[in-house]
């Protein structure tokens, strides 16, 4: 199982070089976790440099994976991961998904480059 960062989506999404390194990582639908958080993400960057067709066909894709809302577990999880990592809120409830459902995490957010289960490809300068 994984959970795919924004991050790591929008760069597929532009189909950059790192996007589509990034892209072979991806896992089938079925091992693919997407918080709601994610989903929010991805919708307000697609409406603001794509469309809302794009965004509509996107968020479409990731109903098909296993979508995990923002429960109390995950919310307290966060907390706690913030605390203990300094991560802002948004990135605090991505890790605490995929540890929760004890999923890697795909990112190219420095910040998460050495936390414990996570897949991190650098971005290009």
């Amino acid at each position: 199982m994984r959970v795919i960062d924004t991050s790591a989506w929008i760069e597929w999404l532009i189909g950059s070089a790192l996007g589509k390194k990034l892209g072979r990582e991806f896992p089938d639908r079925a091992q693919c976790i997407v918080p709601t958080l994610v989903q929010l993400e991805l919708s307000k960057w697609l409406v603001r440099e794509l469309d809302e067709d794009r965004a509509d066909q996107t968020i479409a894709y990731t109903q098909k994976c296993m979508v995990v809302p923002l429960d109390t577990r995950i919310a307290l999880r966060a907390a706690e991961l913030h605390r203990q990592y300094k991560l802002a809120t948004a990135d605090a409830i991505v890790y605490a998904t995929a540890l929760e459902h004890d999923a890697e995490l795909l990112t190219c957010d420095a910040h998460f480059r050495s936390l414990p289960g996570v897949v991190y490809f650098k971005k290009p300068l």
